[in-house]
């Protein structure tokens, strides 16, 4: 059994989730399983040439990648919870099927959960179109954790829950060049939530009910990462880790209405 369950759901972006399987066939850490969540209605990815090319790649380092075709499309929730219930791994990866991550951070993101015992990890989604975009403001919400990650109750409406402004634009970058952080000097920090490219615990996580959550969700809802990782943060603590190498692709959203947010909807 692999250490590292890799999670991906997808929905009619092929180009995209071809570069973010690429980026997987360069990391440093190969310890992993890949499983992808296929919706898209009208084309099958594992058909496509470009995709099968990266799927032969992982499949000679022996990382085992599958594709499940997963229809009726039931929300976002659902489709993580599937994937959830395929894995067996201590550790899963939730990666997002537009993302591009240098060869180290998938070390970094296990060596760090490992030494923290927390809930999760996350390395913050960096959008290089920014990089000439410098936000101060928001850079001042900044947190590192002083010891070991612990345990957070964040409640909507304060200032812990504004952390999330941390995460936009190249924030991250811009973070991680100000205060030195390398692979060799990385840091925690407080986070409201993390999105993207984050590593659970797999035993904390379907100890606070994984994303079951789904049933009780409208199929057009969002923010089911953020419910999930907050309840994992109460009982286990979660952070994020600098630097990132997780590069957003900045591709249009599958996920249009944002009315439905699962943290408006279910309690923590």
């Amino acid at each position: 059994m692999p250490t590292l369950d890799i999670l991906i759901p997808t929905y009619n972006r092929p180009d995209a989730l071809a570069i973010t399987l690429t980026s997987l066939c360069a990391q440093t850490c190969q310890d992993f399983r890949v499983t992808i969540s296929d919706q898209t209605e009208d084309e099958d990815m594992i058909r496509l040439g470009s995709i099968q090319a990266v799927l032969r790649v992982l499949k000679a380092h022996g990382n085992s990648p599958q594709i499940l075709k997963h229809l009726p499309r039931q929300g976002i929730a659902e489709q993580r919870q599937f994937l959830l219930e395929q894995a067996s791994a201590p550790y899963i990866l939730f990666l997002d099927d537009d993302v591009l991550m240098e060869p180290w951070v998938l070390a970094l993101l296990l060596n760090t959960i490992q030494e923290e015992k927390c809930g999760f990890v996350g390395n913050p989604l960096i959008g290089l179109s920014y990089i000439n975009d410098i936000r101060p403001e928001e850079h001042r919400m900044f947190n590192p954790w002083p010891g070991r990650v612990q345990p957070e109750t964040i409640q909507k409406g304060t200032p812990a829950w504004e952390r999330w402004r941390l995460h936009n634009a190249a924030n991250p970058y811009h973070l991680q060049e100000q205060f030195g952080y390398t692979v060799q000097n990385p840091r925690t920090y407080r986070v409201a939530w993390i999105s993207g490219c984050v590593i659970f615990d797999r035993a904390k996580l379907l100890d606070v009910g994984g994303f079951e959550f789904w049933q009780d969700l409208p199929p057009n809802s969002c923010g089911e990462d953020v419910l999930a990782q907050q309840r994992v943060m109460k009982q286990y603590g979660g952070c994020g880790v600098l630097p990132s190498g997780a590069y957003h692709q900045e591709v249009p959203t599958t996920i249009r209405d944002r009315t439905y947010n699962a943290p408006n909807l279910i309690p923590i």
